[in-house]
C-alpha cells in the first residue's frame, strides 16, 4: 500500500514546490514508484519537471472536477519511476466549483483510491491557501510535509495551518499524520537562520526533519531548465540536501537506503 503526502503550507514562496520536485526525484532515484500530483494552477511543480502544461488537454482539474480517471492522466517524466498528473490553469476556478459539489472535501480523495496500491509514495502540491483544494488534499493524505522559510515570519502562518489540520483530522480524516516540518532557506551566515531552526524545534521537537535545506543559487537556477536538482547540478549543496531529506523521510518509514547502483544513477548532467 502506497503512502500519500500532502505538501502544504498557505504562505507562497516558502519551498513548497520545490521541496516537492526535488524530494519525489531522490525518492524515485531510491528506487520508489512516485507519482506527483501537481494541485497549484501555477502549474510550477510541473514545468519543475520541463513539462508544458499548455501541451496537455486534460490535467488533474478533470479529475477533481469532471471525474476523469487520474490513471489517464499520469504523464511519466525523465526520471526512471516517477510520474506527474500536471496542473491547468483551469485550477484557479476549482474552488468556486467544487464548493456546490456532494463530498466536496473527499473528491481527490475518492479519485487516488485506484492507484494508492500502484505506487510507494503520491506526492501532493497543495497551492499556497487553505481553500478547498487543500482541504482535499489533506483529507485524501496519510500524512502532511510542511515546508518553512528560515525568515522572521516563519511560524506566524503555522498555527493556522495547524488547526486546519487538525480540523480535517477531527472532522474528515482522523488518521491524518505530521510527517515532518521542512527549514528551507537556511543561510547559515545570519542570525536569523539560526534563530528560527531553534524556535520551530522548541515548539515542534522530533515533527522538525534534521535535514535542513540551504538558500542556493542552484536550487532557484533549476526550474528554469526544467530540471529537478539532481539532474541539474549533483554536485550542489542542493541536491546534497534534498538527497539527504529523502533519506531521512524513507528512513522514518522504515524503508531501506538505496543501493549503491540505484544512488548512482543520480549523478545526472551538470550544467
Amino acid at each position: 500500500m502506497g503512502q500519500i503526502i500532502a505538501c502544504a503550507n498557505q504562505k507562497g514562496g516558502v519551498g513548497k514546490t520545490t521541496t516537492v520536485v526535488n524530494l519525489a526525484t531522490y525518492l524515485a532515484l531510491a528506487g520508489d514508484a512516485v507519482l506527483v500530483i501537481d494541485l497549484d494552477p501555477q502549474g510550477n511543480t510541473t514545468s519543475g519537471f520541463g513539462l508544458d502544461r499548455g501541451e496537455f488537454q486534460d490535467s488533474v482539474y478533470e479529475a477533481i472536477i469532471e471525474d476523469t480517471h487520474l490513471a489517464d492522466l499520469i504523464i511519466a517524466t525523465t526520471i526512471p519511476g516517477l510520474s506527474i498528473v500536471p496542473s491547468s490553469i483551469s485550477l484557479a476556478g476549482a474552488e468556486v466549483e467544487l464548493a456546490p459539489l456532494p463530498q466536496r472535501e473527499r473528491r481527490l480523495s475518492r479519485i487516488l483510491a485506484e492507484l494508492v496500491t500502484t505506487y510507494d509514495y503520491i506526492l501532493l502540491d497543495c497551492p499556497p491557501s487553505l481553500g478547498l483544494l487543500t482541504v482535499n488534499a489533506l483529507t485524501a493524505a496519510d500524512a502532511v510535509v510542511i515546508p518553512i522559510q528560515c525568515e522572521y515570519y516563519a511560524l506566524e502562518g503555522l498555527s493556522q495551518l495547524i488547526a486546519t489540520i487538525n480540523l480535517v483530522r477531527n472532522h474528515l480524516n482522523p488518521s491524518l499524520a505530521i510527517k515532518g516540518v521542512v527549514l528551507t532557506m537556511f543561510d547559515p551566515r545570519t542570525n536569523l537562520s539560526a534563530e528560527v531552526d531553534a524556535e520551530v524545534r522548541k515548539h515542534l521537537g522530533a515533527a522538525v526533519f534534521n535535514t535542513v535545506i540551504p538558500r542556493s543559487v542552484r536550487l532557484s537556477e533549476a526550474p528554469s531548465y526544467g530540471l529537478p536538482i539532481a539532474l541539474y547540478r549533483p554536485d550542489s549543496k542542493g541536491a546534497e540536501a534534498y538527497a539527504a531529506l529523502a533519506a531521512e523521510l524513507r528512513a522514518r518509514d522504515g524503508r531501506s537506503a538505496p543501493t549503491e547502483s540505484v544512488a548512482a544513477s543520480s549523478e545526472g548532467p551538470s550544467q
